[in-house]
């Protein structure tokens, strides 16, 4: 598995986290910004898919 695939995954459970503290304490700041590392961290995961696929092609 591509180390970009790797770090994304876990780029969007934390930001998952991080959203799930903001909404429980109300605070919209980290709720974005859970909601933005989620996004950033699904990007990473399909960049490092497409590595993959493309190692995988040669």
């Amino acid at each position: 598995m591509d180390e970009d695939r790797t770090k994304g995954k876990t780029k969007d459970v934390a930001g998952s986290a991080k959203e799930t503290v903001g909404k429980a304490t109300g605070d919209k700041d980290v709720e974005r910004s859970g909601q933005a590392d989620q996004a950033e961290g699904k990007l990473q995961q399909g960049i490092g898919k497409l590595k993959e696929a493309f190692r995988n092609k040669k």
